[in-house]
């Protein structure tokens, strides 16, 4: 039997061709994919990205699952640096994953996984931080913590905490779990909805220089107006990439 975490990791796996889940395969690269995650964690983690029940397009020119980057209004996919047969060997790499620990590590550091939306009507939503959402809440529902126990708690560089880091990099990781054991955190609330924003201020100390830093500062700036959790992670990370090249 598929490990239930590991199961986390494929559930969305009909999101890289497009496809709805009511009319998605149940194999992509020869492993069972698209089963339901348990504990209403992929429901729960969906309501932190974007309003449930709204099917509306939010940008009509703009009808893919390819991800449309907040940062340069442009799509992420860049078919110069991805072909067609490149993305289809990464995604099928990222899904064989048999471990669970490996397979979060694997999306945590994934580049195609973020090339893609959670949702065509919402596309600046990421299946990367999306699906590392799933398996956060998924984790601490399984041992016991309810939505209202949980907190975003800011770690020291590369951290990672088995399923419950949500984001890493070489300045600061997040996690998602009940126990902050030391760390600054700030409470998720009392239930799951597009909360970023009101959750980032909340923090307890923040880990951008807004003080001389003018990229930390637009990038701070940016954070307080974002509400969807996917959408916010994942412009920390495409920010990030982009003031690194400057």
């Amino acid at each position: 039997m598929t490990d239930m975490m590991v199961q986390a990791y494929r559930h969305d796996a009909h999101k890289f061709n497009g496809e709805s889940h009511e009319n998605a395969r149940e194999e992509f690269a020869g492993v069972a994919v698209n089963a339901e995650v348990p504990e209403g964690a992929d429901g729960d983690a969906a309501a932190l990205s974007r309003p449930l029940g709204w099917n509306k397009e939010t940008v009509p020119t703009h009808d893919t699952h390819y991800r449309l980057s907040l940062l340069t209004g442009e799509s992420a996919y860049d078919s110069r640096e991805f072909s067609r047969q490149m993305t289809q060997s990464s995604v099928e790499s990222l899904l064989r994953i048999e471990d669970a620990e490996a397979a979060h590590e694997a999306w945590l550091t994934s580049n195609v996984a973020a090339g893609f939306n959670e949702s065509v009507y919402h596309p600046y939503t990421s299946l990367k931080y999306h699906t590392l959402l799933v398996g956060a809440l998924l984790d601490n529902y399984r041992e016991g913590n309810a939505f209202d126990d949980l907190r975003l708690i800011l770690d020291s560089p590369g951290t990672i905490v088995p399923h419950r880091t949500v984001y890493t990099s070489d300045r600061f990781s997040f996690r998602i779990d009940a126990d902050p054991d030391g760390q600054q955190s700030a409470r998720l609330g009392s239930r799951p909805w597009r909360s970023w924003s009101s959750t980032w201020n909340r923090l307890t100390f923040h880990p951008l220089d807004t003080d001389g830093n003018r990229f930390d500062m637009v990038l701070d700036a940016n954070l307080r107006r974002i509400w969807s959790w996917s959408t916010a992670l994942q412009y920390i990370e495409d920010f990030e990439n982009w003031e690194y090249a400057q």
